[in-house]
């Protein structure tokens, strides 16, 4: 690691975190009632816990592509998307939220200390680990505005 790629590395480490320009994942689904979760706005493709899950999913996916040699990827779009529209129990949406955090933690922590973050991943050509974490946050970014949306739709 070089001192020099330290500025890069808090910058994404803070833009895992949506803390600065973005309201974070966290403030976009707290106070949501439950009966809202599973719902589908009207015109709209996809329920809160759908698009939660969605972000939960992926992340996890981006985080494994990064750090896990035996990487191999789901099939597009089964292992990406949950099976319903509604959490299965009640409390799958709050281990949800709190699984999200826990791997965006560990993702800002793999970005510390990796090593080199412009560094190709083993067998996949072209694809570094700075891209894959821009892609989680992108991702992350995209999805959590979905999410804003969904509320303001279903009247949250």
């Amino acid at each position: 690691m070089s001192p020099k790629d330290a500025p890069l590395r808090e910058h994404l480490s803070r833009a895992l975190s949506w803390e600065s320009a973005h309201i974070s994942l966290e403030g976009a689904v707290k106070g949501l009632p439950p009966r809202l979760r599973g719902k589908r706005p009207r015109g709209f493709t996809h329920s809160p816990w759908e698009l939660l899950e969605h972000i939960r999913l992926a992340q996890r996916d981006l985080l494994d592509f990064c750090r896990d040699s035996d990487y191999v990827e789901g099939d597009w779009p089964d292992a990406y998307w949950p099976d319903s529209p509604a959490p299965p129990f009640p409390r799958a949406f709050g281990k949800s939220v709190a699984a999200i955090a826990a791997d965006r933690e560990a993702f800002q922590a793999f970005v510390e200390k990796t090593p080199d973050l412009f560094a190709e991943i083993p067998g996949h050509k072209g694809k570094t680990v700075l891209r894959s974490v821009l892609l989680a946050i992108d991702h992350t970014s995209y999805h959590v505005g979905q999410l804003l949306m969904a509320r303001k739709l279903l009247g949250a």
